[in-house]
């Protein structure tokens, strides 16, 4: 299988991407870090972004909007904003789940937001206090505040794959709520297996059954590694046509409402994978593993990335 097997979706195909680049959002210090046991001081989340900027990724979801009360791992937003370096070409992601949560991210100066809505009603309560209609209408109302900011939004559709509380989600359910969500013209949508559920003949089934609600958005995925599936399903979300892809650097990560949810796929194995398989990152490995160990200082324990433990393979980049 090489890159020039694959069609993207349709919506990357017409902003005229390169069908052969697959892009990383590198999500560490967001996603990865919000159940991690070690809190980081600003100055330590700056570092992480900028050593992830540095080794050439370009869309980092940065911060998060949320009340540090429920996660203390994200305190210190806006500090962490202010700090990061402006002249490296990346794009800041600032998770947002209300309407003041989006006003910080405006004072911040993010570059983008992105919301989540849960695909089932108990995971949306347990996670953000309402129901997936509620965090619809809430979606509905920054959505329209951040066009007229000019700010570049996306929507997560968690437990797209399966849900801790609710057991299997339908396809149909995910469908529904994904047009919805496109009602108000995000312009990206992930699908989340935000408890590592899925394998890649689900990965293949949601794409397609979302494709044709999408309107003018592009697709991206996120997984989670909770079962050992994730790169089996990014692989097979490629497979797919998605060219957008989250992954946490070391691997680190899980979802602080969703038992025994653990790491998403780690960002050097994915960067591997990919370009083992002809596919463009733009992002320099070597740069990346170095990273690793200086993570693994940081947060004091190891990470469950294998690639910075087998090391690069001779000839790839």
């Amino acid at each position: 299988m090489n890159a020039s097997d694959h069609e993207p979706d349709t919506a990357e195909s017409s902003s005229g991407a390169n069908p052969q680049r697959v892009e990383v959002v590198e999500v560490a210090a967001r996603d990865g870090l919000q159940s991690d046991p070690t809190i980081l001081a600003p100055g330590e989340k700056v570092e992480l972004i900028t050593r992830a900027v540095q080794a050439g990724l370009r869309r980092i979801e940065a911060v998060s909007f949320v009340n540090p009360k429920r996660v203390p791992q994200m305190a210190g937003a806006e500090e962490v904003m202010s700090a990061l370096p402006t002249d490296a070409g990346a794009s800041y992601i600032g998770l947002v789940l209300n309407e003041r949560g989006f006003d910080r991210a405006l004072r911040a100066g993010v570059d983008e937001i992105n919301v989540v809505v849960v695909a089932t009603d108990t995971f949306a309560e347990r996670n953000q206090g309402a129901d997936t209609d509620g965090l619809i209408a809430a979606w509905a109302s920054i959505s329209d505040r951040a066009r007229d900011a000019g700010i570049a939004t996306s929507v997560t559709v968690s437990a797209s794959f399966g849900c801790p509380y609710e057991g299997e989600v339908p396809v149909g359910r995910v469908a529904e709520v994904v047009a919805r969500v496109c009602e108000h013209a995000p312009d990206e949508v992930a699908l989340a297996d935000s408890i590592g559920a899925a394998v890649p003949t689900d990965v293949h089934q949601r794409i397609e059954a979302v494709r044709e609600v999408l309107g003018g958005a592009r697709l991206r995925c996120h997984f989670h590694n909770t079962r050992n599936t994730g790169l089996a399903n990014a692989a097979a979300a490629v497979d797919a046509g998605v060219r957008v892809l989250d992954a946490s650097l070391g691997g680190i990560g899980g979802c602080p409402f969703a038992p025994n949810a653990t790491g998403n796929i780690p960002t050097e194995d994915l960067v591997y994978m990919l370009e083992r398989m002809g596919f463009d990152t733009g992002v320099d490995l070597d740069a990346l593993l170095a990273v690793i160990p200086w993570m693994e200082d940081v947060l004091r324990h190891p990470t469950p990335g294998l690639l910075a433990r087998a090391g690069n393979f001779p000839g790839t980049r």
